[in-house]
């Protein structure tokens, strides 16, 4: 699967629906998740964070976000101390303070992700993202 934005995130934003805003931050803000692709695999029916299996590790928040002519931007991205399965992929959701079932999936990224697929070790996995952002919409 090449990388994609959730087609229901993008309906989503399009109808102003709640949880579709990547602008947040805390309990409204924008995570990303590493995940084994041998037990998910993307679907563009996925809505929601409940759709998602595989993941590895604690997901972590995108910090120090920037939008600049339609680019998503962040800090860099360090997973501390993760171990388990494979990672091949990245996730990205928009978390709320309800129920995971109501955290919408943004965009899933398996290809151009510099350090993956990587065996996770015991130790500190870090993204760092592309010198043009994480993604233009």
């Amino acid at each position: 699967m090449a990388n994609a934005v959730y087609p229901l995130w993008k309906e989503a934003a399009l109808q102003s629906s709640s949880n579709t805003a990547v602008s947040g931050s805390g309990t409204t803000g924008l995570y990303v998740a590493l995940v084994d692709t041998g037990t998910y695999t993307y679907s563009s029916s996925h809505q929601f964070y409940s759709d998602l299996s595989g993941i590895v590790g604690t997901p972590v928040e995108i910090t120090s976000k920037t939008y600049t002519n339609g680019t998503l931007d962040g800090g860099d991205s360090t997973f501390s101390s993760v171990s388990g399965s494979s990672v091949e992929a990245l996730v990205f959701y928009v978390q709320n303070a309800g129920a995971n079932t109501t955290w919408r999936l943004f965009m899933y990224e398996d290809t151009s992700v510099t350090g993956l697929p990587v065996t996770p070790n015991g130790g500190d996995i870090t993204v760092t993202w592309n010198g043009s952002g994480i993604v233009t919409l």
